[in-house]
């Protein structure tokens, strides 16, 4: 049988769902603005099998749009192009009737305070924290926390304006350079709300998989490399992470417990969590593919396609006929990231020719071109300026290589 389905406003590793949908001789609608800052890149547009030319961000409008795209012929399973459109997913699935995220579960995977509630709630440790909008309430709300500390805004992503704060003063500075951002993610200002939480020291890991019929699969757990402090800007991924089975089990079945806490009862999931002296203890979770390549380094490990699986379930193909399980590729995968060190622009990448040549590279896109301006404040995914995909022969190998890539490559300034 052929599906058809559903791509809200698709970016980033969302992309993959057209890909791989398209793959298999399915149909797929995308609904993008087309317009400003919501465009679909141009492979996308050229495999949909509709676009659907509509405001993304207009709940009423996206509604009506997918209504009449369904009545004309059915859609079978509707999924979130990014973390932004994991309402709108929901809210579409609930109106035609198809399985996904349960609305009750929306303000949870998005609104990290709501988050928190519910996985403390279920017993599980998180972060001692509170929620801070008007500036008055910083002092309090540092009193209460205590410091160290790490303030974000309540339902961004992309580790935009996440810093860890060590005073009153840099929580003050960090609330006000929130309130006075104009930057705009996928044309939606950031609200003025922040979460001001205890921080937690320890490696950052990520568990992702999926949920069916109730059963919470996690597929792999993924070790975070980080930036400097005060900012976490992720700089690499290693699937799986380097850690003993002791330590992998506790983080899957706290993540399994996380998910279940926040109602993910169908669909994706994204966990990030820190390891404090063995205990597990939640960053995020999300109900959405993990970013940064995280999707393709979890096949190439462990065969499983994360997109192809959900989709399967989703409409209710057969996982095998919907090409979701392969042949792991390698015993470990990783990513790395490379910024210009804080500089307004880069001229070259000295040793990236030769670099990339090793047999173990996989993939190597530069992702900001030479003498373009890029942000000095290495807070965000979008400082980046290139990436290594790799693989190895073990998650140890897969750590070293994401080092020797660092010594290997120098980003050379203007």
């Amino acid at each position: 049988m052929s599906y058809r389905v559903l791509v809200v406003q698709p970016a980033f590793s969302a992309n993959a769902y057209v890909v791989h949908a398209r793959s298999l001789g399915w149909d797929v609608v995308v609904a993008s603005h087309e317009n400003e800052g919501r465009r679909v890149a141009d492979a996308v547009r050229s495999l949909a099998t509709e676009i659907l030319t509509v405001d993304t961000n207009d709940n009423a409008a996206l509604e009506a749009a997918v209504e009449r795209a369904h009545g004309r012929n059915p859609i079978h399973a509707v999924v979130a192009g990014g973390e932004y459109y994991v309402p709108a997913a929901a809210r579409l699935s609930a109106l035609l009737g198809l399985s996904g995220l349960d609305l009750d579960a929306v303000d949870k995977v998005r609104h990290k305070a709501s988050m928190r509630e519910a996985v403390a709630a279920a017993g599980l440790e998180v972060p001692k924290f509170i929620v801070v909008g008007d500036p008055k309430e910083i002092d309090d709300a540092c009193a209460y926390v205590g410091f160290p500390a790490v303030i974000k805004p309540v339902d961004s992503g992309g580790s935009v304006h996440v810093s860890r704060v060590d005073t009153v003063e840099e929580a003050r500075a960090a609330l006000a350079a929130m309130h006075a951002e104009e930057g705009l993610e996928f044309d939606r200002a950031l609200t003025t709300d922040a979460i001001l939480e205890q921080y937690v020291p320890g490696a950052e890991y990520s568990a992702d998989g999926y949920v069916h019929d109730g059963e919470v699969v996690v597929v792999a757990v993924t070790r975070k490399l980080l930036g400097p402090e005060p900012r976490f800007l992720e700089l690499g991924h290693l699937t799986p992470a380097p850690v003993d089975d002791g330590a992998r089990d506790a983080m899957a079945s706290y993540a399994t417990d996380v998910v279940r806490a926040v109602g993910i009862t169908a669909g994706p999931f994204h966990c990030e969590l820190r390891l404090d002296e063995g205990r597990p203890v939640l960053m995020e979770v999300a109900a959405r593919l993990p970013g940064d390549k995280i999707t393709e380094l979890m096949e190439m490990a462990t065969g499983l396609v994360l997109p192809g699986r959900v989709l399967a379930d989703l409409t209710g193909a057969d996982p095998v006929s919907a090409q979701a399980h392969r042949e792991p590729a390698a015993k470990a995968a990783g990513i790395r990231f490379l910024t210009a060190g804080g500089a307004g622009s880069y001229a070259r990448l000295d040793g990236w020719e030769e670099l990339t040549a090793e047999p173990w590279v996989v993939a190597s896109p530069v992702l900001i071109e030479p003498g373009a301006g890029i942000k000095t404040d290495e807070a965000d995914y979008s400082c980046r300026v290139a990436a290594v995909v790799f693989i190895a022969d073990s998650p140890e190998e897969a750590h070293e290589r994401w080092s020797e890539i660092g010594d290997r490559v120098r980003v050379l300034g203007a």
